[in-house]
Formats: C-alpha cells, sequence, structure tokens
C-alpha cells in the first residue's frame, strides 16, 4: 500500500547546498549503487555531496540516511518518525521520510528496496531540481518477477548447425562482449525497476564450464573461454548491483557441437530417446555451471529440442536437471537452492512441477502470455486454464511476452493495451511474474530493423516498450487519466513538444497498436512466429487457413470470442447468427485505427523540436500501418465474396472480389514505397522456420518489395481464372496427376507393404482396412507397420537410396495421445527440417473407425537415412520420387466443401 504527500518547499531551494548521503557500516552493493545514482542526481541539481559509512546520527536535516531496516543507521533515524521496522511490506519495498529538521530516511525491506528508495528519490530530485521539504511515501512492487531478455542467437543458422546451436564467440556476437552497452542495457533495467535478465541460447554451458569427463565438449578456444568468463562475471556483478538476477536459458535435449561428433550423433533429434552418455553430460554440464555461477538462476525448456508432453520430460527434470544443479552445490558446500524456472512450452508443466516439488523448492513456472504475439488483452480458453493450473501451483507463474512476430519491425508502444495485458496477468491468469522479450528484431540484437547508418539500438529505439511494461509490472491498477497525462508529458520531453502534442502522440501510439493484435486474432494462422504478419498474407492462407497447419488456440484462447474468414463466409450464407468478434468488424475497425493514427501524428509533427529524425522514422511506422490494416482489410472482404462463391457457384460473386483485391494491392503498393528505403527487413528471424506468407529460406522474403510481385501475380491468376470459367461451356472432368513412385532399400525395420487401394490392411496386427484412398496415390505402396508398437515405441525407419524420394506420412486429423501429432513449428523448432511442415493432400485417406489423414511430404537426397519420429499411429502411405512437385490440395473424403485455391494457384 502506497501513502503520498508531497509538498515541494516554495522557497528558492539554495544551491551549493551541502549534503551528506549516510550509509550503514558495510553497505550492500545494491545500497551503494542507490546511494551513488542519487548522488549524481543531487550534483545534478547543483548540490554539493559527500557520502559516508556508519556515521553516527546527526541532527542536520540536510542528512540523507540510507539503508535496511535492521541497520542501525536507520534505526535511529526511524525512531525519530517514530517508525519501528518495515519488512512486513514485503520484498523490495522501501519507504522514504521527511519532515521538518529531520533528515531524510530511505529505508528497504532488503537491499533492492533501499536502492529502489534511492531511485525514486533521485528521480523526483531530477523532475523537481531539488530534494522534497516533506514527504512520506512508501511503495513495493506487486510482481515479484520483472524480467526481460536477450537473445544470444542469430537471424540464420550458422554454418554447419541447427537452430538454437549458437556458441558464445566474439565473432557471432560483438556486443557480448561490450561492457559499455551492457553497462547502458544494466542502467536501463534499473530505472525501469527491472530484477531479472534471462539470456536464451540452445547450449550455452560448452562456452562457459569445462568438464574433466568430456573434455572435448567445449566449443571455443582458449582465449575465447577466458573471455566469457570474464564476461559473464563482469555480467553477473554489475546486474547484482543494480538487483538483476541473471538467468541463463538453455534447451533441451541440444549437445555441443564437438560433443556430438565424437560420439557420431546429433547436435539435437527431438525424437531420440533420452540415453545415459547425453544425460550424464548434460548433468555433469549443469552441474559445473551451477558450482561456477551458484548465483545465476537457469530456465529450462523440455520441450522443442525433445519430444514433449509425456514421461521423458519427467524424467530428464527430475532425475538430469535438478540433480546436476544439486551436485554443482554439493561441491560448494552449499544448500541455498538457486532458482529453477520451467518453462511451460511443448511440455506438460502441471505433471513435472508435481514430480519436482518434492525434489527441489526454488522453483518458477513460466508460460507464454500470447504465444508468440500480442493479440488480446482478454485471454480466455484452454490456455487460460492452463496459466491458472500453473498459478495455483504455489509457486510463481510468470508471463512470457514472446517474440512479438506481429508486431515487427514497426515501433509499438500502446500504454492501454500493455497495461490492461499486465492486468490480464494478474486477474485471468493469477500470474505475478513478467518475462518480456524485446519489441522487434529479437534474433538481431542489438539492432533494429530500421535502414540506418549507423544501426539503431533496440535499447534505444523501443524504449517505451520496456517502460511501459516496466511500469505496470510494478503497478498494474493506474487511474487512466493520469496514464494519459503522464505517458503525454513522456512523449513531449522525447519529442519537444507541448503536453497536448505529446498526447496526440501517445493517441498515434495507441491506435496503431489495435491494428497488429486485431489483424492476426481474426485473420491468421498461427501465433508463432512461422507467420510474420506484416508481410501480408496469401489469399489461400485466408480462404483455406487449415491447409496451412491452422493453430486454432490463436482463435480459441487468444482471441475474443469470435469467427474466422470461413466461419463466417459458412453463417452467412445459412443465414446464422453471428457470433462476437467479426472478420467483417475487424476490418472496419482497423481501417479507423490506421485513419486516426494518422491523424494524431500529423497534428503532433509541426510542433516537434527535438529528436526529429526519430520521429519522422515514427510517423513513417504510423503510415505503414494504416497501409497495412488497408490492405488486409480489404483482402479479408475480397475473401468473404470469394468463400461466397464456394456456396453460391455464382460468378458474380467473384466479380464483387476484384475490386476489393485490386484495392488491396494497392494498399500494399503503398507499404513497399513506405518501407523500401527505411527497412532492412520485416522479419528477424530469417531461417526455413518461416512459412506464412511465404517459406522463408536464407533470408528471402524478408521485404515488402520481394511479396509485392507474389500478390500481383495471385491478383492477375485471380482475374484469369474467372475469364476461364466465363469460357468454359463443357466441363471435363480434371484427371488426378499420378504420384510416381521411387525404390528405395529398407534395412530396418523389415516391413511389408500394401497397395494404396480401398479394402487393404495398413497394420500387421489390426484388420483395420482403408475405406477410401485419393486416385493419386494409386501406383504407391505403403508400409505396413505394427500399430501397438507404433503406440509403445519411437517409429524409426532406416533406408537407402540412389535417387531424390519424398516419404508420404499420413496422420490421422485428431489430436489424441495414440496418434503421432503432425509436424508443427509452434512447439517444434525442426518441424521444417525434411520440409514437412505443411500438408500437401488433407483429407487424403480414410480408414475403417479411424479419422481422416492429411498427408505430409518427407524430402530425402540419394543416400543412407534414418528418420525417427515420436511415439504414436501414422501411416507411412510411401515412398515417392523427389523430384515430383505435389499438387497441394483438398481431397475431400471427409465430406468437405469443393475446394477454390485452384482460383489463385
Amino acid at each position: 500500500m502506497i501513502f503520498l504527500a508531497l509538498q515541494p518547499s516554495t522557497a528558492q531551494q539554495k544551491k551549493n547546498q551541502t549534503v551528506t548521503i549516510v550509509l550503514p557500516a558495510s553497505p550492500h552493493a545494491r545500497i551503494t549503487f542507490g546511494a551513488e545514482k542519487l548522488r549524481q542526481a543531487l550534483t545534478k541539481a547543483g548540490y554539493q555531496v559527500t557520502v559516508s559509512q556508519g556515521a553516527k546520527q546527526s541532527t542536520n536535516s540536510s542528512q540523507i540516511v540510507v539503508g535496511l531496516w535492521d541497520d542501525n543507521v536507520v534505526k535511529q533515524t526511524a525512531s525519530r518518525y517514530g517508525l519501528t521496522t518495515g519488512k512486513e511490506a514485503g520484498k523490495e519495498s522501501f519507504s522514504i521520510r521527511k519532515e521538518g529538521e529531520k533528515p531524510i530516511l530511505v529505508a528497504g525491506a532488503d537491499a533492492s528496496g533501499a536502492l529502489y528508495g534511492c531511485m525514486e528519490l533521485a528521480d523526483q530530485v531530477a523532475e523537481t531540481g531539488k530534494l522534497p521539504e516533506t514527504i512520506r511515501l512508501s511503495d513495493k512492487p506487486e510482481m515479484v518477477l520483472r524480467g526481460t531478455c536477450i537473445g544470444v542467437q542469430k537471424p540464420t543458422y550458422l554454418p554447419g548447425r541447427d537452430v538454437y546451436e549458437y556458441p558464445y564467440t566474439p565473432e557471432t556476437f560483438p556486443w557480448l562482449y561490450d561492457k559499455a552497452l551492457w553497462i547502458r542495457y544494466l542502467d536501463m533495467m534499473v530505472e525501469n525497476r527491472y530484477n531479472s535478465l534471462y539470456l536464451w541460447n540452445g547450449h550455452p554451458f560448452a562456452s562457459l564450464v569445462r568438464l574433466k569427463e568430456y573434455p572435448y565438449a567445449v566449443e571455443v578456444d582458449d582465449a575465447t573461454f577466458k573471455k566469457n568468463e570474464e564476461m559473464f562475471r563482469f555480467l553477473t556483478e554489475e546486474a547484482d548491483k543494480r538487483g538483476v538476477w541473471v538467468i541463463q536459458m538453455f534447451y533441451n535435449i541440444i549437445v555441443s557441437k564437438p560433443f556430438a561428433e565424437h560420439h557420431n550423433i546429433k547436435t539435437q533429434d527431438r525424437n531420440r530417446p533420452i540415453v545415459p552418455l547425453i544425460a550424464d553430460y548434460t548433468r555433469k554440464s549443469i552441474a559445473a555451471f551451477v558450482e561456477k555461477y551458484p548465483n545465476v538462476g537457469l530456465l529450462i525448456a523440455l520441450g522443442e529440442a525433445m519430444e514433449g508432453v509425456g514421461q521423458d520430460d519427467v524424467d530428464w527434470f527430475t532425475k538430469t536437471i535438478i540433480p546436476g544443479v544439486k551436485d554443482g552445490l554439493k561441491v560448494l558446500g552449499k544448500t541455498e537452492e538457486p532458482p529453477l524456472v520451467l518453462r511451460a512450452h511443448d511440455t506438460d508443466a502441471p505433471r513435472v512441477m508435481k514430480a519436482a516439488l518434492p525434489l527441489y523448492k526454488n522453483l518458477y513456472t513460466e508460460a507464454k502470455f500470447n504465444g508468440e504475439a500480442l493479440t488480446t488483452y482478454e485471454p480466455r480458453g484452454k490456455w487460460a486454464e492452463l496459466h491458472r493450473t500453473l498459478s495455483n501451483i504455489g509457486t510463481v507463474q510468470i508471463e512470457n511476452v514472446h517474440i512479438l512476430a506481429n508486431l515487427e519491425p514497426f515501433r509499438y508502444g500502446s500504454a492501454d493495451f500493455i497495461q490492461k495485458s499486465v492486468q490480464a496477468m494478474h486477474s485471468v491468469y493469477g500470474a505475478n511474474g513478467l518475462h518480456l522479450y524485446p519489441q522487434a528484431s529479437y534474433w538481431d540484437w542489438p539492432y533494429t530493423a530500421d535502414k540506418t547508418n549507423p544501426r539503431i539500438l533496440q535499447l534505444d529505439r523501443d524504449w517505451i516498450w520496456y517502460k511501459t511494461w516496466a511500469r505496470y509490472a510494478w503497478k498494474a491498477g493506474r487511474g487512466r487519466p493520469e496514464e494519459v497525462t503522464y505517458w503525454g508529458n513522456q512523449l513531449a520531453e522525447k519529442y519537444g513538444l507541448p503536453l497536448d502534442k505529446g498526447k496526440d502522440v501517445l493517441e498515434a501510439y495507441e491506435q496503431t497498436g489495435e491494428i497488429s493484435p486485431k489483424l492476426l486474432r481474426r485473420y491468421g494462422i498461427t501465433d508463432g512466429n512461422r507467420q510474420t504478419l506484416t508481410l501480408g498474407m496469401l489469399m489461400t492462407q485466408l480462404i483455406n487457413p487449415f491447409r496451412y497447419g491452422l493453430l486454432t488456440l490463436l482463435y480459441e484462447s487468444e482471441a475474443p470470442e469470435g469467427e474466422m474468414l470461413i466461419e463466417y463466409a459458412e453463417k452467412d450464407w445459412k443465414h446464422e447468427k453471428h457470433i462476437g468478434e467479426t472478420p467483417v468488424q475487424i476490418a472496419d475497425e482497423v481501417i479507423v485505427h490506421g485513419k486516426k493514427a494518422v491523424e494524431a501524428i500529423d497534428k503532433a509533427a509541426g510542433a516537434v523540436t527535438k529528436d526529429k529524425e526519430e520521429f519522422t522514422r515514427l510517423k513513417n511506422d504510423v503510415y505503414s500501418q494504416n497501409a497495412m490494416a488497408n490492405f488486409y482489410a480489404q483482402k479479408a472482404r475480397a475473401a468473404l465474396a470469394i468463400l461466397r462463391y464456394k456456396y453460391s457457384n455464382d460468378i458474380r460473386d467473384l466479380d464483387k472480389a476484384v475490386p476489393l483485391l485490386e484495392s488491396s494491392v494497392k494498399h500494399y503498393a503503398d507499404l513497399v514505397n513506405l518501407t523500401k528505403d527505411t527497412y532492412l527487413y520485416a522479419n528477424s528471424m530469417q531461417t526455413k522456420q518461416r512459412k506464412i506468407p511465404m517459406r522463408g529460406v536464407d533470408a528471402t522474403y524478408i521485404t515488402w518489395a520481394e511479396m509485392l510481385p507474389v500478390y500481383q501475380k495471385e491478383l492477375s491468376h485471380f482475374k484469369h481464372s474467372i475469364d476461364s470459367l466465363r469460357s468454359v461451356t463443357n466441363t471435363v472432368a480434371k484427371q488426378p496427376l499420378l504420384l510416381k513412385p521411387a525404390i528405395v532399400t529398407v534395412q530396418s525395420p523389415r516391413v511389408e507393404t500394401y497397395s494404396l487401394e480401398k479394402g487393404q490392411r495398413v497394420f500387421t496386427d489390426t484388420m483395420v482396412t482403408i475405406k477410401e484412398v485419393a486416385p493419386e496415390f494409386k501406383q504407391l505402396k505403403g508400409l505396413k507397420l505394427p500399430k501397438a508398437k507404433q503406440q509403445s515405441e519411437r517409429t524409426s525407419l532406416t533406408f537407402s537410396t540412389t535417387q531424390p524420394v519424398k516419404l508420404l506420412i499420413g496422420f490421422f486429423n485428431e489430436k489424441k495421445p495414440t496418434y503421432l501429432p503432425a509436424p508443427e513449428l509452434e512447439t517444434d523448432a525442426s518441424a521444417n527440417d525434411y520440409g514437412q511442415s505443411e500438408i500437401k493432400i488433407s483429407n487424403a485417406v480414410l480408414v475403417d473407425g479411424l479419422p481422416p489423414i492429411n498427408v505430409h511430404a518427407y524430402s530425402f537426397k540419394p543416400g543412407q537415412h534414418t528418420l525417427n519420429l515420436g511415439k504414436g499411429v501414422c501411416l507411412l502411405l510411401g515412398f515417392m520420387d523427389g523430384n515430383q512437385e505435389i499438387p497441394i490440395f483438398d481431397a475431400g473424403l471427409a465430406g468437405n466443401k469443393k475446394n477454390i485455391d485452384w482460383l489463385f494457384e
């Protein structure tokens, strides 16, 4: 609870007045740091400042006494105010008191509290130019953990390496060794009262520790290893001064490249079982890290690099990771447990925590707030249930604002949206921690995507992103009028504006702040970073989203109740009542948001007197998001007209879509013009994981200029398709394109084959047969496996081929533990290693008593290969010629409506 009463002196504060900051005899490093920040602020305001330790009580009102409630110097001053202890106020709490001729008291419940008290007093001196004559203030943060993160990763893969594999070296990460940059970043953190810093990397241990049992596992040379040791110690010490706890993140199961090469294994294989060698290496790596850096926390991602949601996760956490931490503590002779954060991604976190808590107490959980995007401050459904379950475990649940794939690369600073999001973290999720990703360009830290020379630092450009989340993590329930004035003043100061114009800039931020969240949650394919929202979407992605691996969680949990385009079109045709937020509503709303944002930024533009270049970039962002909003709105309206044709067969519905699609392309051309000279790229992840709107390999399709011809071609093809429909008088049945078989030699397991025809058995141990199959598969031979073994063990296939081949695998279109999950990049970064993430033919096979089957293709070059799949039933539908292109379509065997994707392809 805060009680605040400030009475600034009406008399002119005497300049050159001497002030003494009195500290305890042996102050904590955080108290010393806070006192130094206070000294700097006072000196700048014109005071003569001295700092002393353990000084006796003085009646001099020019003293500022700083420390913990238990410190003697604090007790003496507190008694004069009739105060005893503030420990009941909680962690990181502080009180500041000043009355009459008494010294100013800054008392903290802990070292961080005293630090924050100094920072608060320093802020007030900076704002008013003098010390307060009277003050009674007590404050503390609402969230236990308030953290930011930095990815020690890159936009593209390193040569010969896979996703997340980035050793700590000066060549790869020159910024990692820039002490001045770290000081600037850590100062930003303490100024915003952040208290945790997450470093993300796939396998950091081989860059930071040596293992006597595995000396060959180290990934860096001796000189770099010493630099890493020095930098990590420097970083943790400087962070600790500022009340910041460093947390090293790592993925499971990843081993170092030298280790993998030594043992002739892969660095990572999601479907690899836990083996003693890798478990021992990982356990010893963690033990050595804890022994070397006992005050550094660990964030564990059990999913992605190992098969998630199973007993393996529980075993790995409780039999490898926790014992590794305890081994390190045992060597140190310590019993105090460093904090461990369990990431609830692609794992059954409640189950893991239930097994882990009896073994280890200092545990936290973490889960993504809106997936890898920012979509809503009204989360609901099963995702909200997961967060509440984690919050109710009894440990602290941390909300991860992750990747922000729908926001990048444009600036984001909607205080209203962010405040409501933090409030939802408390009220809907029951969470009490924040883990904040950079607003854009996560993979390209420390730079933004702006096309400037020199490049702009995220630390500078996105100051408002860090400041807003931190302000509401400290206290979420601030009044709206107060906040409009606060942020209006912040922006007025930033750009040298009067307050009313500062509020106009805030209005522009808040109007654009609604555009990307609304677009993704109503039209998107996924909340993950395989979709780059600002690059647009293909028409087939709007009218047939399931073909692209639609993540239904986006609509069911990370958006208000409402309808997708395909749902809206069907209801409209059937004259059924629409529910909740509709695609038409969002098309209308984003156009209004864009218009209001442009009007607001234009109002402020003429009055700017400071930082004019940055304001010009901000203004361009507003114009860009306005163009994007109109592009999507017009394309969504065109999509609804096209979807209506699916039911009506009336070519006039297609005619109605043409001018809308033309308008959409025109707005996209405007977006290209606004960005071609201002941005290097739209998305900072430039690897094969990106799929929407186009597959991005080797940094292709990362700019709007690259996408414009795609949309122009799409429009041209659509017009041609309409002309073809008009000219066709007698419909000729389209002959299926037969998939050509390929000859391969299967070494293991021993399998028998079967023809892909009606009535054929598909498993060796059941009588289940094919009910119906798409004619395209007529020439292929399926591989018959035992169903029971697929459910109990991972499916593994070793084969050799003298030609490029594709292995077609059928995934049952239902999520159950008994079925092998289809490749999904949201949870599996390796889900496109063989080009398998996209559905090739939907509803292609029907098997008696089982769900419809979607077919994915795994591509292989000539040679010998071993494909490891996870546990669960699937169909191996045979090998085909790797050079033959597979037509992408819905075979319609599950009773689907007609396919209209051909209008655009």
